[in-house]
């Protein structure tokens, strides 16, 4: 029984009864978002409310038997509970009981934790592999990156809140309030909701306009050249693969005369 429910939950080969599980799952999950999206309108009537909440109920229920048949079939289950993909099934599902067990009226933000069930689709794309790929090829660079930035976002409020803070109190009122703009700023957003007026002000966000430019254009560099890396060695591979498989088959070929 085990191995039978094991071959439907994670084997995703296309025409296997796993296969048409996974695409189950996916619409769902996609219906399931939908669903709490319909269910933010103003003026809904009760009926239709009353249907949301249904589905909601259901695509829970599906969605917490697929977490148990998971913890059932895998080889090794605290390994797969402790996992990423294992704790983004948790968290797609958990809410839903926390909003029933205690009052979480005043913890709102816990239902957008929902949107995670978003994230449950990248264990049924195979594709995606080449990104996992590509972000382990360069997580030390990240690691510096995201270091190099952090330093900057503080270095960048200091200088503002001494360039505005004494014709701007209210805007850089201190160093943690002038992180917004740094923020702003550094990612070349620019809200203009808080901007400098003095001189020194702007000759200072004009460089660190500057720097924002290259320390958006990094991550994505780094990203798109691991990427491209992996597509080849995987292209290489392949091509080995099917060399191999041209001899076998000339070998075979050869013991048949």
């Amino acid at each position: 029984m085990k191995d039978y429910l094991k071959s439907i939950v994670e084997d995703d080969e296309k025409g296997t009864k796993g296969y048409y599980f996974d695409l189950t799952i996916q619409a769902l999950i996609l219906l399931s978002l939908i669903s709490f999206s319909l269910s933010t309108l103003p003026g809904l009537s009760d009926n239709t409310k009353y249907i949301l909440q249904y589905f909601e109920v259901f695509s829970v229920a599906v969605f917490t038997v697929e977490y148990l048949l998971r913890i059932y079939v895998a080889d090794n289950k605290w390994g797969y509970i402790k996992s990423f993909i294992g704790i983004i099934d948790l968290l797609a599902i958990l809410p839903f009981y926390l909003n029933r067990a205690v009052d979480l009226r005043s913890l709102r933000v816990l239902r957008m934790v929902r949107l995670l069930r978003l994230i449950k689709i990248i264990r049924y794309k195979s594709a995606l592999d080449r990104y996992k790929r590509a972000l382990s090829d360069i997580k030390s660079e990240l690691v510096i990156f995201l270091a190099a930035t952090a330093f900057m976002l503080y270095v960048s409020s200091v200088g503002i809140y001494y360039f505005e803070n004494e014709v701007q109190p209210e805007a850089f009122r201190s160093i943690f309030h002038s992180r917004w703009w740094s923020v702003a700023t550094l990612t070349t957003v620019g809200y203009g909701d808080v901007f400098p007026i003095t001189m020194g002000g702007r000759i200072f966000t004009f460089f660190i306009l500057m720097i924002g430019l290259s320390v958006v254009a990094m991550p994505a560099g780094l990203f798109a050249s691991a990427l491209e890396e992996n597509a080849d060695n995987q292209q290489e591979i392949l091509e080995k693969v099917d060399i191999i498989y041209r001899q076998i088959e000339a070998s075979e070929n050869e013991v048949i005369k």
